[in-house]
């Protein structure tokens, strides 16, 4: 089985040759090297990012979601012909027969036409999904070759009533689909393409027999991309999970972060008393810097809102997570209105975008290192007027 290649490191240094550190130039203009140049502004600290992209990094969530549904390969093409720095391919579960394929939520009749297939009726249930009663259709009760008949469907229609036009047409994909379109979209295109999977609910899956992380660093492996500098970072709520990927695989691992007062699931099932609040302590932050490469926050634990839903002033984090040697990828950006802080919505239609490029200055403002959006086109121009702004 093969081990992480820098094991022997601790806290901060530990994997820094996986990360291009944004440097201070003599005139004090920030440098993100092999990347584009972030903005002249003491207020990024020590910016960092994965070697080769721009900083701040701009992440396709779940692909171009806001423009096709999410998590199909139509999605991910968007995004990368956007010019998505990385695209998140890839919300990773298990089918029955033990393949992994991309879904936001292993329960999917809400991201998929499976409530139009009478042959599946029967297969509704409800189920204790990370101590929450849920209801629907659940990949591991399904074939791949079952799951292979079904088609997407847009998850939030309410806010996104366009994206319908494309419910039914393509199918979900495997992650090993993904890994064969990311070598074929590098060829086309001449440059390394990057993603960004997630391995959702690990302890859930592991509790059914049907551990996750040994089936990826299977694939990983299978198609040669379990190595330190290897062009797919790993991302999971579960603490518990990224360790467990840190001693299969070599690839950069980041720690996604929920809300303060909340606790990743692992923890809840182990015992652990520790919360959100505890891991982004500076000793929860070194802790997580001695096996994963970065952190992905909610947004709120960058700048928290007020009960009024406006942004406040940010907190240490960024920070405290940059002298941890911790790269920030805080999730997740989107155009319109209910996504945004109060500050910078327009009007009241839940459709309508809002001032979604004073929100990303915002942010931008604090130092993070990039974020997840939906809409990656207009990540990338808030980035290119914060960097010539």
């Amino acid at each position: 089985m093969a081990t992480r290649e820098s094991n022997e490191q601790t806290g901060g240094t530990r994997r820094r040759a996986l990360l291009g550190a944004a440097v201070l130039g003599a005139s004090g203009t920030v440098l993100a090297l092999g990347g584009t140049a972030a903005a002249a502004d003491t207020r990024r600290g020590g910016g960092k990012g994965l070697k080769g992209l721009p900083v701040p990094t701009i992440i396709g969530h779940r692909g171009a979601s806001g423009y096709r549904p999410e998590h199909t390969l139509a999605a991910y093409q968007l995004a990368l012909d956007m010019g998505a720095d990385i695209v998140e391919a890839g919300d990773l579960v298990p089918t029955k027969d033990g393949h992994l394929v991309c879904r936001h939520e292993p329960e999917i009749g809400g991201t998929t036409d499976v409530a139009d297939h009478p042959e599946f009726a029967d297969r509704k249930r409800t189920k204790q999904l990370d101590g929450v009663a849920t209801t629907g259709w659940f990949t591991e009760d399904f074939t791949l070759a079952e799951l292979k008949t079904l088609r997407a469907t847009e998850r939030i229609p309410a806010n996104r009533p366009h994206n319908t036009l494309y419910d039914g047409r393509w199918e979900i994909p495997t992650f090993e689909e993904v890994l064969r379109w990311q070598d074929e979209q590098t060829r086309k295109r001449g440059k390394q393409v990057w993603i960004y999977p997630e391995l959702k609910h690990p302890t859930y899956f592991r509790k059914l027999g049907l551990g996750t992380e040994e089936r990826l660093a299977a694939l990983l492996r299978r198609h040669g991309k379990d190595k330190k500098h290897s062009p797919v970072v790993i991302q999971s709520f579960e603490p518990t999970s990224i360790q467990r990927m840190n001693k299969l695989v070599g690839n950069p691992l980041a720690v996604l972060l929920s809300g303060a007062n909340t606790r990743p699931w692992d923890f809840v099932e182990t015992g652990d008393p520790r919360t959100t609040a505890d891991l982004i302590t500076p000793e929860g932050l070194k802790e997580i810097a001695s096996y994963a490469d970065g952190i992905g926050p909610t947004l709120d634990l960058v700048i928290p809102r007020d009960s009024t839903g406006r942004l406040t002033e940010p907190t240490t984090l960024v920070r405290d997570a940059h002298r941890a040697g911790l790269i920030l990828h805080p999730y997740t950006l989107r155009n319109e209105n209910p996504f945004l802080p109060a500050d910078f919505r327009r009007g009241t239609d839940p459709d309508a975008y809002g001032d979604v490029f004073g929100a990303y200055r915002a942010y931008f403002a604090t130092g993070i290192d990039g974020v997840f959006t939906d809409h990656p086109d207009t990540g990338l121009l808030a980035r290119e007027d914060f960097v010539n702004g």
